[in-house]
């Protein structure tokens, strides 16, 4: 056998440069792979995280304000993180099912349970979303009034943004406004930070305490808490939204990271606006009112770290009651008109869906009238209607867990063993807990 020629100078430069090129498309497509990748996740990012974002609404965050008021640094801070496990638990449910069946929850009561649970499921939810929506615009008139705007015209001007969302332009547009939005609680995080740098900074004492009022009372604030973490409304808007925006049961993976993603995020939240409200417990003492009127609160903030901060907190419980006034409203609609065989998508016009928008908007007209009612104790109303909707949810909880474990409904994506005793575990400490206290 011959030896091969040596190869030339320029056959090595041409073989090298095919090498690299061969290497530099392989990085390219890599690339490529994770920026479709991530697209992917964007696209489909929205209901979870816009739900649990929601959850954490004007009256949620007055709520927890007033937790931390009265309470201070206690056993709430850490059990609104625990609250997270739950809260995914709950919502995956929620979420896979649509997927699956691709029937909103109400439209599978109705069929699996019979018309008297469906009625009662409908009745439950319009109850619910009354109450809460009536602590949204109470949260966005007082942040308005706050800043210095009247609070008939604050209630008004609450009521037309808010009805605006949802008239113009279509599902994709006011779901990515809807993020955005919801981004902007993040200043609570801020908040918090700030005031317990401020704390540090003037050698406050901060100290674990279990004051504030009787067992009972501190059961009733429980309660409440767990109301704000997995609220009724939750379950029927992210059922009715994954349909809206077309997913099926192959996007369960991004639908599970998009509900994990919301749950954490709206944990981490709550924690902080337990945190703020916790900075002004000595306050608090001085001022019993600060944990039951949110004005007083307002003035708690202003006068312990100044103006920026009570207008920051304005800003933040101006854009929570928001998101949360439009995602409880199209619950609502959704439901409604999924029912009763309505047109029911955000993509319709108003003219080519009326009903649907008008409960949209008649429910929103409805809670600012009651806005206005005189001497209305707003704190009082907003840990009340968290306190509620825990105890609406055992019913509720009750059908998602069999529902998700129905073979021939959900075939391969059934509840597993561990899935299915978690729920009822849930469901169980809820109600146990909710009856021991009323007794």
């Amino acid at each position: 056998m011959y030896p091969k020629p040596p190869c030339s100078q320029e056959q090595n430069s041409v073989e090298g440069a095919g090498a690299l090129d061969a290497l530099s498309l392989a990085r390219v497509s890599s690339r490529l792979e994770k920026i479709r990748w991530w697209r992917l996740v964007w696209v489909l990012l929205g209901p979870g995280l816009i739900a649990m974002i929601g959850d954490n609404d004007a009256g949620g965050v007055i709520s927890y304000a007033a937790t931390g008021v009265r309470f201070g640094f206690s056993v709430f801070l850490p059990m609104v993180l625990l609250l997270a496990p739950v809260t995914y638990t709950i919502q995956e449910m929620s979420m896979r099912l649509g997927l699956v069946s691709q029937k909103p929850f109400p439209v599978l009561v109705y069929t699996h349970f019979g018309k008297f649970w469906g009625s009662f499921s409908l009745l439950t939810l319009l109850i619910e979303n009354v109450l809460t929506l009536v602590t949204e615009l109470i949260g966005m008139s007082i942040g308005l009034s706050v800043l210095g705007v009247p609070f008939m015209w604050a209630d008004a001007i609450s009521l037309v943004t808010t009805v605006a969302f949802a008239l113009f332009g279509r599902y994709w547009s006011k779901e990515r406004l809807a993020l955005i939005v919801g981004a902007l609680n993040l200043v609570f995080v801020g908040i918090a930070i700030y005031t317990l740098h401020h704390q540090l900074q003037t050698k406050v004492a901060i100290t674990w305490q279990w004051s504030g009022g009787s067992a009972r009372l501190m059961g009733y604030y429980v309660l409440a808490t767990i109301g704000n973490a997995v609220a009724p409304w939750m379950i029927f808007f992210q059922g009715s939204a994954v349909i809206d925006k077309g997913m099926t049961h192959r996007d369960l993976h991004y639908g599970r990271l998009d509900t994990a993603l919301g749950s954490a995020v709206q944990s981490t939240i709550a924690f902080a606006i337990v945190l703020c409200g916790a900075s002004l417990f000595p306050f608090g003492l001085t001022h019993p009112t600060a944990a039951t009127v949110p004005l007083a609160m307002f003035h708690g903030f202003y006068a312990t770290y100044g103006v920026y901060v009570r207008d920051l907190f304005a800003l933040g419980l101006i854009n929570a009651g928001f998101l949360a006034a439009t995602t409880i409203s199209l619950s609502t609609s959704w439901t409604y008109a999924s029912v009763f065989g309505w047109a029911k998508s955000l993509n319709d016009r108003p003219w080519q869906a009326p009903k649907f928008y008008a409960v949209y908007v008649g429910g929103l007209v409805l809670a600012a009238v009651i806005v206005l009612i005189p001497h209305l104790p707003l704190t009082g109303l907003a840990v009340a209607t968290q306190a509620i909707a825990a105890v609406l949810m055992i019913p509720i909880l009750v059908f998602l867990t069999l529902l998700t474990s129905n073979s021939r409904l959900m075939g391969i994506y059934r509840n597993r063993a561990f899935a299915t005793w978690r729920a009822w575990a849930i469901t169980f400490v809820i109600a146990v807990f909710a009856v021991s206290l009323f007794w």
